[in-house]
C-alpha cells in the first residue's frame, strides 16, 4: 500500500527519522557500557552478569513478534493510538535506562533482581518503540525511492546517535549521557508526532482482526529476504564482535586509536547514505545491496593482508567498510516494505513483519558470537596471543569468514531478487 501521493520533503522525512537517533543511542550503552559498569562499580561477577544479560536479551528477542502484532492493532485503531503507546514506552524506557546506570540498590541479590527487571522493561520498551516507528515509516510509501529515503534518514540519524553514545560517556560522564538520551528521546517523539502521517486507508478504516502470528513466514518473498538478511547480518556481526581483538592483537595498535577506528567506521556509514540513494535510483535496491556486499568483501580481503603496525591502512579499511555498511542499513528495510506491499500485507500486518525482522536481527548477533568465538578457541586463539597460528585463526575469523558469508548472501540475493524476481 502506498501512502502520501505527494513526495515527502526532506524536512518531513527528517522529522520522522529523528527518532532513529535516540533509539540507536540507547543500544550502545546497554550492550557495551553496562556490563563493564556493573563489573567495575558494583563488583558483579562476570559469569553472573553474562547469564543475566543472556536471559534478558533472549526474552527481548522472543517478545518482538508479539509487540509487532500489538503495534498493528493500535495502528488499525488510529495513528494517535500508536503514538500514545510509543510515548508511554519512551517515558518508561528513559526511566529504566537511568535507573540501570544509577540503581537505588547497589549490592547483593537485590541489585541483580532489580537489574533484571529494569533490563526487561528497558529492552521491551526499546523494542516497542522501534517496531512502531518502523511500521509507521513503511506506511509512508512503499516505492523503492521513497522507502530508501525514509530508511536512509532513520538509519543515518541513528548513526549520529551511535557516535554521540560513543563520545558522551567518555567526555562528559554517565549522568550527562542519561540526560542527553532522555532529551533526544523526547524530541524524537515530538518530531515523529508532528511529522508525516500514513494515508487514511492505512489506519483506522476497518475493525482490527488478529492475523496469524506466522503469516509473514508463509510469504515466500519474506522467507527469501530473511535468508539473505540473516546470512548478511551474521557476516557483518562477526567482525563487529572481533574488531577489538583484531586491533589489539593482530595490528597491535595503541588503545588510543580505537575510538578513531570506530568513529571513522560509523561516520563513513552516515556519509555514504546519499551515494547509496543515488545508486538505488540508478540500479534498484537489490543490485545496489549486492554492490555494497561486494565492496565489503574487497575491503575484508585487504584487511586479511595486514599485520602489526598497520594502523594507518586499517583506518582506510574502517572508512570503506563503513561505506559498505551504509548499503546494509538502507537496502534491507526498503526491500522489506516492498515485499509487504507486493503481497498486500502493508497497512495490515506490517508490525508482525518488523517483529520477526527484529527477532532475526538479534539472532544475527547471537549467532555471530556463537560462531566466531568458539571457532577462535578451537584454533588456539586467546586474547593477548602473539603466536602465528593463533593470529592466523583470528584473521580468518575476522576477515575471511565474513567474506564467505557475504558472498553466499549476495548469491541468494541475485538469485531471488535480480535473476528471478520475488513476490
Amino acid at each position: 500500500m502506498s501512502a502520501n501521493p505527494s513526495p515527502l520533503s526532506a524536512a518531513q522525512v527528517a522529522r520522522y527519522g529523528l527518532m532513529g537517533l535516540p533509539l540507536a543511542f540507547v543500544a550502545l550503552p546497554l550492550y557495551v557500557l553496562l556490563p563493564n559498569h556493573y563489573a567495575r562499580t558494583f563488583g558483579v561477577p562476570l559469569a553472573t552478569l553474562g547469564a543475566l544479560l543472556l536471559a534478558t536479551r533472549l526474552l527481548d528477542a522472543l517478545i518482538d513478534p508479539l509487540l509487532g502484532r500489538w503495534s498493528d492493532r493500535l495502528m488499525r485503531r488510529s495513528g494517535n493510538a500508536l503514538l500514545v503507546w510509543a510515548g508511554i514506552a519512551c517515558a518508561l524506557m528513559a526511566g529504566g535506562f537511568a535507573l540501570l546506570f544509577f540503581p537505588p540498590l547497589t549490592t547483593g541479590t537485590e541489585l541483580l533482581v532489580l537489574t533484571a527487571i529494569l533490563l526487561v522493561l528497558t529492552y521491551a520498551c526499546f523494542s516497542a518503540v522501534t517496531l512502531a516507528h518502523q511500521s509507521w515509516g513503511a506506511l509512508l510509501g512503499a516505492e523503492a525511492p521513497v522507502q530508501s529515503r525514509i530508511v536512509a534518514w532513520r538509519e543515518g540519524l541513528g548513526l549520529v546517535g551511535v557516535l554521540l553514545a560513543s563520545v558522551v560517556p567518555v567526555a562528559l560522564g554517565l549522568s550527562y549521557m542519561v540526560a542527553l538520551f532522555a532529551l533526544a528521546l523526547g524530541l524524537g517523539w515530538l518530531a515523529w508526532r508532528s511529522g508525516p502521517r500514513p494515508a487514511a486507508a492505512a489506519v483506522g478504516s476497518e475493525p482490527w482482526q488478529a492475523p496469524d502470528l506466522w503469516l509473514p513466514w508463509r510469504r515466500p518473498a519474506m522467507r527469501r529476504l530473511l535468508a539473505v538478511f540473516v546470512l548478511n547480518g551474521i557476516a557483518s556481526a562477526v567482525p563487529a564482535t572481533l574488531v577489538l581483538f583484531f586491533v589489539q592483537d593482530r595490528l597491535q595498535a595503541s588503545s588510543a586509536l580505537e575510538p578513531l577506528f570506530l568513529g571513522s567506521y560509523f561516520l563513513a556509514a552516515a556519509l555514504s547514505m546519499p551515494l547509496w540513494l543515488r545508486a538505488v535510483g540508478r540500479w534498484g535496491l537489490a543490485r545496489s545491496w549486492i554492490g555494497g556486499m561486494g565492496l565489503a568483501v574487497a575491503v575484508f580481503v585487504w584487511a586479511a593482508t595486514l599485520g602489526a603496525g598497520d594502523a594507518l591502512p586499517f583506518i582506510a579499511i574502517c572508512v570503506l567498510s563503513g561505506a559498505a555498511l551504509g548499503a546494509d542499513l538502507v537496502m534491507p528495510g526498503a526491500m522489506l516494505a516492498g515485499v509487504m506491499a507486493r503481497v498486500g500485507d502493508l497497512g495490515r500486518v506490517q508490525g508482525g513483519y518488523y517483529g520477526w525482522w527484529a527477532f532475526a536481527t538479534k539472532l544475527n548477533l547471537a549467532l555471530a558470537a556463537g560462531l566466531a568465538l568458539p571457532l577462535l578457541a578451537l584454533f588456539g586463539y586467546v586474547p593477548g596471543a602473539r603466536e602465528s597460528q593463533a593470529l592466523q585463526a583470528l584473521t580468518v575469523a575476522y576477515c575471511l569468514l565474513p567474506c564467505v558469508l557475504k558472498l553466499a548472501a549476495a548469491g541468494l540475493l541475485y538469485h531471488f531478487f535480480v535473476r528471478k524476481g520475488s513476490s
